[in-house]
């Protein structure tokens, strides 16, 4: 079974930077592409950036410059540097596959609270 643990998440003010972390259990990370994904109240869950296997990233138009992901497979742990936060970067952040037709069991998320 696999797990997904998130971490890192807080209340920051705008123009904070914070760095999640998301540790995975019981699977073949290293072979996977991963994505941080994002959801604010009343929302849909968005794709906000992911990484392939071998570490090619892509991110959505509104974190570009702000963000960035990285993975380091001999941990397991997929990262996501958040630097500029803004407001409107105010959610539930988690982790997953890059495509979620094979989505893992989401696990609970960290939340990210951008306020002064």
């Amino acid at each position: 079974q696999v797990q997904l643990v998130e971490s890192g998440g807080g209340l920051v003010q705008p123009g904070g930077s914070l760095r999640l972390s998301c540790v995975v259990s019981g699977s073949i990370f290293s072979l996977k592409a991963m994505g941080w994904y994002r959801q604010a109240p009343g929302k849909q869950r968005e794709l906000v950036a992911a990484v392939t296997s071998d570490g090619n990233t892509d991110y959505t138009d509104s974190v570009k410059g702000r963000f960035t992901i990285s993975r380091d497979n001999a941990k397991n742990t997929v990262y996501l540097q958040m630097n500029s936060l803004k407001p409107e970067d105010t959610a539930v952040y988690y982790c997953n596959v890059r495509y979620l037709t094979y989505a893992w069991p989401w696990g609970q998320g960290t939340q990210v609270t951008v306020s002064s």
